[in-house]
């Protein structure tokens, strides 16, 4: 990796971070949603000072010959524990037992972060060493153990994941599925990245030089168990927002036929603001099914029970299940109040039940599936034959 190429993928995270910062402000409490932030912000950490122009400039300005080799062994361990933190969390479970699991894990990395940086006082590496670090002091007493701990702390954490993963992705599917295989890819690139690094340190301790694999190959490996895990924890949530706007934008528009019928009787037809078509879609839905009551409501008058029933069971006789048979009897209801609606224009029904106060049918006031109404009013030949006049089974 050259130098610029650390700041890439810290780049997208910061921008992930600014993406999601406000989400996590207006659910603090989360758990879930605070281990997602912390690991993005650890990952931006991990490569902002693993760049070697950052190396630089932190012992530079510390005046601590390669103080920022046990800073990032440090964040890569943090990085470890948001890690499980967060497959923790994201498992779910008993609350207290996932909040007793999570700070078992932060409390060991934690000691691990105390003796790395305990070991770093205690040894001694005064020549600045940017990309060969680990292999140069492969050998010196205190640093050579300060290597070895975060290498195996990283493994450890990278297995336990792997572990954990494994039976949880068998058990489930879709993108959820998706998402623990491409974090279970990024542990292991974590996995290699470390033995890479192990290889090429206990290399220099039998008097052999495999150096390049700790310069060159371990640093690719590390950048990309960084990416593939971050997007692996992206995807589920990311693609289930996707599915979820796509089925909302589905019930829109499955709802259309039904409220081009309805729309134009809602008392509130002629309202002076209307909710704009770039708004959320969720609220579009609400305001299409708003208008659809508010036309049902208009009809309520026109509406006869005996046409339901007898849709209903001519649904039945056609072969549709009992729920399409009750969509069908709804949609062929509503298309029977608008034909009687239409050769009434003086109103002179709405007039008779107003003077008599009564309420709406009781066989048209239940619960409905608008959606189904909906395509019953625009496929079921029942409906169809409501709709121009012709009802054999009348």
């Amino acid at each position: 990796m050259n130098d610029s190429s650390y700041y890439v993928p810290s780049a997208a995270m910061v921008i992930v971070l600014l993406l999601k910062g406000r989400a996590v402000l207006r659910a603090r409490r989360d758990p879930l949603l605070r281990s997602v932030y912390a690991l993005l912000l650890l990952s931006v950490l991990v490569f902002l000072f693993a760049a070697p122009p950052t190396i630089s400039w932190v012992n530079r300005v510390t005046g601590v010959p390669n103080i920022s080799a046990p800073l990032v062994y440090c964040l890569l361990s943090a990085f470890s524990a948001s890690c499980l933190v967060l497959i923790i969390n994201w498992r779910g479970g008993p609350p207290e037992a996932t909040r007793r699991a999570s700070r078992r894990w932060i409390a060991g990395y934690a000691v691990v972060i105390v003796t790395t940086a305990a070991l770093f006082a205690l040894g001694d590496a005064p020549e600045q060493h940017l990309r060969d670090f680990d292999t140069h002091y492969a050998d010196t007493p205190f640093i050579r153990e300060m290597i070895v701990l975060y290498l195996v702390a990283l493994t450890l954490s990278n297995i336990a994941m792997n572990a954990v993963c494994l039976p949880w992705a068998l058990q489930v599917r879709g993108w959820l599925r998706v998402g623990l295989l491409v974090i279970m890819a990024g542990f292991f690139c974590n996995i290699t990245f470390a033995a890479t690094k192990l290889t090429a340190v206990v290399t220099r301790w039998n008097g052999g030089d495999l150096d390049y694999l700790s310069t060159y190959v371990a640093p690719a490996m590390a950048a990309a168990a960084e990416v593939i895990t971050a997007v692996g924890f992206c995807i589920p949530l990311a693609c289930q927002r996707v599915g979820d706007t796509w089925s909302t934008w589905s019930t829109y528009r499955r709802l259309s036929p039904l409220w081009r019928e309805l729309a134009p009787l809602s008392e509130r037809g002629d309202r002076t603001v209307r909710i704009a078509w770039w708004s959320p879609v969720e609220l579009l839905v609400t305001q299409r099914e708003s208008d659809i009551h508010d036309g049902m409501l208009s009809l309520y008058p026109y509406f006869d029970p005996a046409v339901r029933t007898r849709a209903y069971d001519a649904a039945g006789a056609a072969g549709s299940s009992p729920d399409v048979a009750r969509a069908e009897a709804d949609a062929a209801m509503v298309t029977a109040a608008l034909r009687a609606r239409a050769a009434d224009p003086e109103g002179r029904v709405i007039s008779a039940a107003a003077a008599q106060n009564s309420g709406p049918p009781a066989a048209a006031g239940g619960p409905r599936d608008l959606v189904a109404m909906s395509h019953a009013l625009r496929c079921s030949p029942v409906v169809a034959a409501v709709r121009e006049g012709a009802v054999p089974w009348s």
